[in-house]
This record gives C-alpha cells, sequence and structure tokens, in this order.
C-alpha cells in the first residue's frame, strides 16, 4: 500500500506511529545546502569511549581493592591486630558506599551518569590516599627480638639471662578506616551500557567490562607482592640491621606503597568521563531502525532512555514507590538472596586466601600475593570472558543463561571439595605442636613451654623469635630453647649450648625449620586445582549478570543494579571478612603480645583446623545457595511464560484498538457519503486493512 495513502486513511494517533517507521534520512541538509554529518558514527564512537574509560574505571577499582586484601597480613603484623579485626578495615571498604549507593543508582540514572562517575572515581582517589596516611603519621616498625642488630659487633651474648627481659616489642596499635567512593562506577556504567548498546552486543561488552575489572587484581595482587617484599620502612632503616626475612612471621612490606599507586591509578580514571556525552542514544536507534514493529517494540522493553527531569522533589517522592515495586519483583528479590550468600563465601574466600596459602603451605606474603595474581586471577579473567561470548555466540536466553551459570557453579563447587584432602602438616615447635622430645601433640597453654632444659633461664613464653634446632624442631626462642651464647649478627647469628636441641653441636639457627616437604609435593595440585574451578566457576559470571538485567524493567535497572551492590556489600562485604577472620582466629596456636601488654597478631595456626574452619565455611555457604537457586527456577520459569505471553496480549490489545478506530471512521465516512462521495469510492485499501485487521484478532 503506498504510504501516502495509508496517511490518508488512518487517524492521526497512528501518524506518530508510522512516522517512527519512516527510514531516517541518512544526511541532515542546512539552508544552505551543505550535507551535515550523521551523528550514528560520533554517537558509536562515543559509546565506544565510554566502554574504553569504564573499562579503565573498573580496572583502577578492582586494583585498590585487590590490592587491600593482599596487604591482610601485612596490617596484621604492623599494628598488631587478630584476623577478624583486619576484617573490619576490610570491610570498612564499603561503609562509604552504603550511605549513597542506592539514591546515586535512582537518581544517577536520570541525570549525567559519566559525570557522576567521574566524581565517584575522584572520591574513591582520595580515599585511597587516605589509607596510607597512617605510615606517615606513627612511629617506625619494632619486633620481637633478641638477636643483636649491630652488624660490626663481635661480641657473644647470652640469650639465656638470670632475670626475665622485657620484650623489645614497640609496634604501634593503630587502625585505618578505608574512605572509598566507588559508588557510581559499577551500577550506573553497566546500566548505560545496556541503555545505549545494542541488544546483541550488550552481553558481550558487559563481559569486557567484567574481564578488565577481573584483570584489575592481577595486577593489585601483583602489586602486593611487589610491596610485601620490600620492608616497611625502607629507606629510613639500615637495612643490614634488620634480621628478619620476607618468610618470617614478623615481616612487614611497604604496605603504604601501594595504596600511594593505586590512589594515582584511580585519579587517571576519572578524566575522560568529563568529556562523554550524557546519552549517545544511535546504536539503539539503529537496532530500532533495522527491526520489524514486534522486534522495535521488544527491544524498547529492555532499553531505557531517561527524560529529563522536572526537579529533584519529584524525583524523591517517586524514591521509595519505585524500591518497594523493586523488591516485589519475585525473580529479582530470591537472585538478590543467591547473591548474597554466594557474595559471602567468595569474599570471606577470596579475603584470606592469600594468608591461607603463606599459613597452611608455609609461602611468605610476597609469594603467595605473586600467586594470586600470576595464576589464580587469570583464570577469573578468562572464564568472565568466556562467559560473555558463549552467550554472545549462542544467544542465550534467560532461562539458559540462569541453566549455564547454575551448571558451571555446581561443577565448580563439587571439584572443590578436593581442596579437603589437599592438607599439610603443622610445623614442629616445641611446646606447642610437639613435645620437646618430638612426640606430636598440640598445647594451647603457655606452660608447656617451660621444661627441665630451660628452668634454669627466666624466659618469656610471650616471645615470638624463633630458631631452627639442628634437630629439626623450632623452638619459640633462643632462650627456650636453652642456648647459653650465640655468635655473628643479623640473619647469620647462631645460636651455641642449647640444652634442649640435645642433638649434634647444641646449635640452632634464626628462623623456622624447613621440614614440609610432603607440603611442598602437594602445593602444584593446589594451584592446579585452583586455577581449574576459578575459571569453571566464573563462566557462569556474566551469564548470571545479564540475567539480572533482562528480569527488571528498564527504568529499574540502575537501581537494581545500584540495590543489589548496596545489599551484597552490606549482608556479605562488610560481615564476610569479619566472621571468617574471627573463625581462623579459634585456630591460632600462638599469639604475639603487644607492647602494651594486650594480645597481638597470631603467630602460628593448626593448619588443620585452619583448613577445616576456612574450606568448611566457604563450601558450606554455597551449598546454601544452591538451594535457594532451586526455588529461583520454578519462579523464573514462570516470570518467562508470563513475559512470553505479554507481546501477544498486547499485540491484541493494539489490533483491537486500531480495528475499533478504523470503523469509527468507516461510521463516520459512511454518514457524509452524500456530502463526500468520492471519498466513499476511493478508499479500497482501508476496506482491506479493516478486513485484515479483522482476521487478525479473530486468530489471536
Amino acid at each position: 500500500m503506498p504510504r501516502n495513502l495509508i496517511r490518508e486513511t488512518v487517524p492521526k494517533e497512528n501518524e506518530t506511529f508510522l512516522g517512527r517507521m519512516d527510514p531516517p534520512p541518512k544526511e541532515r541538509h542546512s539552508p544552505v545546502n551543505r550535507p551535515v554529518p550523521s551523528r550514528g558514527r560520533s554517537s558509536c564512537s562515543s559509546l565506544k569511549m565510554f566502554l574504553v574509560a569504564l573499562s579503565f574505571a573498573y580496572f583502577a577499582k578492582a586494583l585498590s581493592g585487590s590490592y587491600m586484601k593482599s596487604t591482610i597480613t601485612q596490617l596484621e603484623r604492623r599494628f598488631d591486630i587478630p584476623s577478624y579485626l583486619v576484617g573490619v578495615i576490610d570491610g570498612s571498604f564499603e561503609i562509604g558506599n552504603l550511605l549513597v549507593i542506592a539514591f546515586v543508582s535512582y537518581f544517577g540514572a536520570k541525570l549525567h551518569r559519566p559525570r557522576i562517575i567521574a566524581v565517584g572515581c575522584l572520591l574513591m582517589s582520595v580515599g585511597t590516599f587516605l589509607i596510607a596516611l597512617p605510615h606517615f603519621i606513627i612511629g617506625r616498625y619494632k619486633f620481637d627480638s633478641s638477636i643483636r642488630s649491630s652488624v660490626n659487633s663481635t661480641n657473644t651474648f647470652s640469650p639465656c639471662p638470670a632475670s626475665s627481659p622485657g620484650v623489645l616489642s614497640a609496634g604501634d596499635n593503630s587502625s585505618e578506616v578505608p574512605i572509598a567512593g566507588e559508588t557510581p562506577v559499577q551500577p550506573l556504567g553497566i546500566s548505560y551500557i545496556d541503555d545505549h548498546a545494542l541488544e546483541e552486543n550488550a552481553a558481550f561488552y558487559i563481559g569486557c567490562v567484567q574481564t578488565i575489572s577481573v584483570i584489575g587484581p592481577v595486577f593489585g595482587y601483583l602489586l602486593g607482592a611487589l610491596c610485601a617484599n620490600i620492608y616497611v620502612d625502607i629507606g629510613f632503616v639500615n637495612m643490614e640491621s634488620i634480621s628478619i626475612a620476607p618468610g618470617d612471621a614478623r615481616w612487614v612490606g611497604a604496605w603504604w606503597l601501594g595504596y600511594l599507586i593505586a590512589g594515582f591509578i584511580t585519579l587517571l580514571s576519572a578524566i575522560p568521563f568529563w568529556f562523554l556525552p550524557k546519552s549517545p542514544s544511535m546504536p539503539v536507534d539503529k537496532q530500532l531502525e533495522k527491526s520489524s514493529p514486534e522486534q522495535a517494540n521488544s527491544i524498547k522493553e529492555h532499553k531505557y532512555q531517561a527524560d529529563e527531569p522536572a526537579n529533584f522533589l519529584e524525583m524523591a517522592k517517586d524514591f521509595v514507590p519505585t524500591l518497594k515495586s523493586l523488591l516485589r519483583n519475585p525473580v529479582y528479590f530470591l537472585y538478590l538472596c543467591v547473591t548474597i550468600i554466594q557474595f559471602n563465601s567468595l569474599i570471606g574466600m577470596v579475603t584470606y586466601k592469600p594468608k591461607y596459602i603463606g599459613e597452611h603451605y608455609g609461602k611468605s606474603a610476597s609469594t603467595a600475593n605473586f600467586l594470586m595474581g600470576i595464576i589464580n586471577i587469570p583464570a577469573v579473567a578468562l572464564g568472565m570472558f568466556s562467559g560473555g561470548v558463549v552467550m554472545k555466540k549462542f544467544k542465550l536466553s534467560i532461562m539458559g543463561a540462569a541453566k549455564f551459570a547454575l551448571g558451571t557453579s555446581l561443577l565448580g563447587y563439587f571439584l572443590s571439595l578436593f581442596f579437603l584432602a589437599m592438607g599439610c602438616e603443622n610445623s614442629k615447635v616445641a611446646g606447642i605442636t610437639v613435645s620437646y622430645k618430638g612426640v606430636k601433640g598440640l598445647s594451647y597453654h603457655e606452660s608447656a613451654l617451660y621444661v627441665q632444659c630451660n628452668a634454669d633461664c627466666q624466659c618469656s613464653g610471650k616471645d615470638w623469635d624463633p630458631v631452627c634446632g639442628e634437630n629439626g624442631i623450632t623452638y619459640a626462642s633462643p632462650c627456650l630453647a636453652g642456648c647459653r651464647s650465640s655468635s655473628g649478627s643479623g640473619r647469620n647469628t647462631v645460636f651455641d649450648q642449647c640444652s634442649c636441641v640435645a642433638t649434634g653441636n647444641l646449635t640452632a639457627r634464626v628462623g623456622l625449620c624447613p621440614n614440609r616437604n610432603a607440603c611442598d609435593r602437594i602445593f602444584p595440585y593446589f594451584l592446579t586445582l585452583s586455577v581449574i574451578t576459578s575459571f569453571i566457576i566464573s563462566l557462569g559470571g556474566t551469564p548470571g549478570y545479564m540475567l539480572l538485567i533482562r528480569c527488571i524493567k528498564p527504568q529499574l535497572k540502575s537501581l537494581a543494579l545500584g540495590f543489589h551492590t548496596l545489599a551484597t556489600r552490606t549482608l556479605a562485604g562488610i560481615p564476610a571478612p569479619i566472621y571468617f577472620g574471627a573463625i581462623i582466629d579459634t585456630t591460632c596456636l600462638k599469639w604475639g603480645q603487644k607492647s602494651c601488654g594486650g594480645r597481638g597478631a597470631c603467630r602460628i595456626y593448626d593448619t588443620a583446623a585452619y583448613r577445616t574452619a576456612y574450606l568448611g565455611l566457604t563450601l558450606g555457604l554455597r551449598a546454601v545457595s544452591f538451594l535457594l537457586c532451586t526455588w529461583g527456577f520454578v519462579v523464573l520459569r514462570r516470570h518467562v511464560r508470563q513475559q512470553e505471553r505479554g507481546p501477544l496480549t498486547n499485540g491484541a490489545a493494539a489490533g483491537v484498538a486500531e480495528l475499533e478506530a478504523l470503523r469509527r471512521e468507516e461510521t463516520h465516512g459512511g454518514s457524509s457519503s452524500d456530502q463526500s462521495p468520492q471519498n466513499s469510492d476511493s478508499n479500497p485499501e482501508r476496506e482491506t486493512r479493516l478486513n485484515q485487521n479483522t482476521i487478525c484478532c479473530h486468530c489471536e
């Protein structure tokens, strides 16, 4: 039917709809007949620039967060605090976001999202700089040691004093509350991409951003490995006088240096967002242009173009009703519950994994962070990217994405059970894990450190200055080993006449005994399984995220993402490090002592109990989440069926409305046939259209 004839025969209210279906002109002309370039290319470039900028912001955010977790052990030792208190510090990283994230997600969707993200990156940079501040306002780090620090001294001294020595530790007890401003980056950034990208590209773009966000921790942990290998007071002390090595439980790396680097990178990430437009809408318009009316309506259901807000008060009044509408979505609510439980497991596991590798397998903090960054995290990044590629290639539906995410999570879970069998024995420490004669047996009591061989020495049972005897047993201090003299200095100190060693020349050297060969053989298998499980579980990350986006109304997308972040951080990001740390603290066998007399950081753990508590809690939480997934699948299937019926119902209603309009027009035309006889004879197309709509309505 000719388009101009249709415009004459349909009511005026339908002209707008028909006008939208007209192909837009490829170029516009100015009054002087000069062609004006189309905005399509510039808008597409703006979207790609936003994608690059958001990826870099995600990188900076992830680098800062992962570096924070890589410094857990360093903070414990530097400030002599237990694991649960470090968990409080780590959890406080989320507190600043909780106050504003829901409001930013709601109002930000109606305002200039790129510039709001820029402000968030700027605040995040300032907060990262502030985390490093305590290093510059407190004293130098001092650790327990009975070893002579002067490298020029040749006089011998007795580690076995006649009177009880004072504790040499002078570590300052301080804590830091990280301040971050990353609130707008995730909810506004992801919703911006989904609103303005082509539908078939949205999952791929989001997968790319998520992949970059996982690459950030690679550099975060590598930065943590580098800084952990540098002494905390580098440049302010004579390194030749330091008697401990990076593998020592008292070693503290330059934790503050990484925060300065991360803060500078985050500051750079804020710059591009100031120059990006509010809404590059052309990619969506192109998709509507190439689609049929039915497909166009489907696209509009998932794409949200924010209107200009009337005023702030009107938006504020709608906030609570909008939030209620969001939480009444059963699919969204169940998804929220499942991810909260899984995030508890994930955050607790990731926070203490470097510590677990260090304590359980006898690796230094630098080595543990390096392995996390170079082996484990790249597997996660590859899994996230592969998940986005799979969803784009196979065009997974909502149900397909849900099944894929659950299947990969279940497979990874069953493989993770093998970690429980990859255990190591405790180090042989006299009076703690073995008797002074080498018989295995745990002891949590300080009195077990005192035996006949060191009875003549006035030793402190609170000191931790380990030495390795010739018999392969570690002693908590040279005094408790019964050593009477020493030679050398620093790390080369040798203790002589150690009555508790009772083997060979009765000597002992600085540090723990390296007698965990069986553990070294298990460690490569642990790393291999860790890489495989990380890859498999992360495969479902992007499909699961797209499930969250697709199960909600377009206008609620930013709020849904923001509230999801708020809930997971409130109920997972803050409490998980705290209760994971508290449970880990229960497995400590030997605590250090603060200079003020209180309990300090843990020096040695019961490795078997540590493994059971850490892995058991991680796997137990994930098992609970799978129970909710079963219920979620039932609700999701019901939701999908309702969505499938929706377009049919809406199409039928639209057809009936158009049919009634045509009938009214026909009736009006019949009543005025005497006055306009030519109109009644010249519209056969209108009759054909009336009959076609009648047939369509009956079919529906």
